[in-house]
């Protein structure tokens, strides 16, 4: 692990081989990572961090955008002296990953959306981030993520990969409540990049899951088509977090996508 400016961030593969950085949803860590970094990175060099606030980077105090995470990505790309990175992003991770292209397409190789948003939230939806924050202040974080967190795996998750559901939630729980409403505030401010969709450049694969509660299929699939030749996957028997609950499906859509477009 390297402590690059606060945050913690992990390596894995050889530096010779193309360079993929792997931005993590809310509220987990860099290790809902852990299968497509273990297939990838005897081909590929692989780079997980835990977004500031959660996981083991620092929390400060809390008042984060996501052009501050943005920023903090572009920090890890410079430090690490990586060359057209392909970027991979899951829902907030889509958020930071699409923003840093819009910044500075030039620099990334290629481009993963897996269960995310081009658009800002609506006032409903910020008015959830708002009640989100009102729950951890008066009940705490443990609350608040146990209310949550049924909603990002599918119902066959949790019957059938109770263990993963399970140590997914044992561990969002025991996260800094400043950096999770941190997470909250900047996920609730964020940019409209809709239109931003048509002017990407870079090879795009867009993948969703097939039975997502929170961005609905139809959604990624629109997302897709705006983008210039971009991929499209749905993923089966899966969820909001894909990597974890099919993790097989996005290994072979992912390392398929990567071979073939990103060379």
């Amino acid at each position: 692990m390297k402590i690059i400016n606060g945050l913690a961030v992990f390596e894995d593969g050889h530096k010779s081989n193309k360079p993929v950085i792997f931005i993590h949803g809310f509220p987990f860590d860099h290790t809902m990572w852990q299968n497509q970094v273990e297939f990838l990175k005897n081909n590929r060099y692989c780079v997980t961090y835990d977004v500031r606030g959660l996981g083991q980077s620092d929390a400060g105090d809390g008042q984060y955008t996501i052009e501050s995470f943005t920023d903090d990505l572009l920090q890890i790309v410079d430090e690490l002296k990586l060359n057209k990175p392909v970027l991979c992003g899951l829902s907030m991770g889509g958020y930071i990953a699409l923003r840093a292209v819009q910044r500075e397409q030039k620099r990334f190789g290629g481009l993963v959306l897996m269960s995310t948003k081009a658009s800002q939230d609506d006032n409903d939806g910020k008015l959830k981030r708002a009640e989100g924050i009102k729950k951890i202040n008066t009940q705490g974080v443990e609350k608040y993520v146990a209310g949550m967190m049924p909603n990002c795996f599918c119902d066959l998750t949790m019957q059938e990969m109770k263990e993963v559901y399970d140590e997914t939630l044992n561990k969002a729980v025991k996260y800094n409540p400043t950096g999770v409403k941190g997470c909250l505030l900047a996920m609730a401010g964020r940019l409209d990049l809709e239109s931003f969709l048509m002017e990407i450049e870079v090879p795009a694969l867009v993948i969703c899951g097939s039975l997502d509660k929170i961005v609905l299929p139809g959604a990624m699939r629109e997302i897709s088509e705006k983008i210039k030749d971009s991929e499209f996957a749905a993923t089966p028997r899966a969820g909001h977090i894909t990597p974890l609950e099919n993790p097989e499906f996005i290994n072979d859509i992912l390392s398929g996508f990567l071979n073939r477009r990103v060379k």
